[in-house]
């Protein structure tokens, strides 16, 4: 079986593949994320993944199989990345707060060497309830809204804040893992049972 690596600093990616008993290791590229401003946000999830993955893939040239990811909230059409500070969280969960938005993974994987490789996206529709200023500061407070797209992690106390979802919930988590492993089965002839 061929060697997987996971182009991605992400501990919560790590874990999902953790979590699945996928045989992988980690393997960083050097990659400045460029985003187009005329790009909607799925063509620029599929960008900064395949960039990345591009990227870490330049150390190959057996076959390996290079799994890169990038996740984005999407609100009324806009991109919410990782917060900058404090303000920035607050204005994010203020924004999205009894609303709908969409958390989009766009994922490469390519097969180094080979010239093979395929990107797609998921969406996911997440509601949150209506939550006041309280709320929004206790979970600023936490320090955990600062790495993540949208201000928020839905695997941890970021679930309090969630109404309900439509949708993978491994892909609000960052990682799509089993429309991956379909990819890796489909086009690359990848066993993963």
């Amino acid at each position: 079986m061929r060697k997987i690596y996971l182009a991605s600093k992400s501990p919560r990616r790590r874990e999902i593949l953790d979590t699945m008993g996928m045989d992988y290791e980690v393997v960083e590229g050097d990659c400045p994320e460029k985003v187009n401003p005329w790009e909607r946000p799925d063509q620029v999830v599929m960008s900064i993944a395949l960039q990345k993955g591009l990227s870490a893939a330049e150390k190959f040239n057996k076959g390996e199989l290079i799994i890169s990811a990038d996740t984005v909230v999407v609100s009324e059409g806009k991109i919410l990345g990782k917060p900058k500070d404090a303000e920035d969280a607050r204005a994010m969960l203020r924004s999205l707060s009894g609303k709908t938005h969409q958390v989009m993974t766009g994922f490469s994987i390519i097969e180094a060497g080979q010239h093979m490789k395929m990107v797609d996206y998921v969406v996911t529709e997440v509601t949150f309830k209506d939550y006041d200023d309280q709320v929004v500061n206790w979970y600023i407070e936490s320090g955990e809204p600062f790495d993540k797209a949208g201000a928020y992690g839905i695997q941890g106390k970021g679930a309090l804040l969630v109404e309900n979802i439509r949708g993978d919930y491994l892909n609000v988590v960052g990682f799509p893992i089993s429309r991956i492993v379909d990819t890796l089965e489909r086009y690359f002839d990848y066993s993963f049972a």
